[in-house]
């Protein structure tokens, strides 16, 4: 299964980032949203920031990703 994911953007170097969630940070390229700043929530595929959004549908997207290993996770399903 593939995801993207939101992440905080908290380092830029060119088209080069450092993207964190929970603590884990992840190097990410910036090429497709070169008007990306430290401090943007974005969604991340495959090392690539491929969307910019909000704050606040970060935390809904994050919440039921949450909600769905945990439940996953309850019923001893493989993810």
């Amino acid at each position: 299964m593939c995801l993207a994911i939101p992440m905080k953007l908290v380092a830029r170097d060119g088209q080069d980032g450092t993207a964190e969630i929970s603590g884990v940070t992840r190097k990410v390229l910036l090429d497709l949203l070169p008007d990306a700043v430290v401090g943007d929530y974005l969604i991340v595929h495959a090392g690539y920031a491929i969307q910019r959004l909000d704050e606040a549908e970060a935390s809904v997207i994050l919440e039921t990703l949450g909600e769905y290993f945990a439940a996953a996770e309850a019923e001893g399903s493989a993810i």
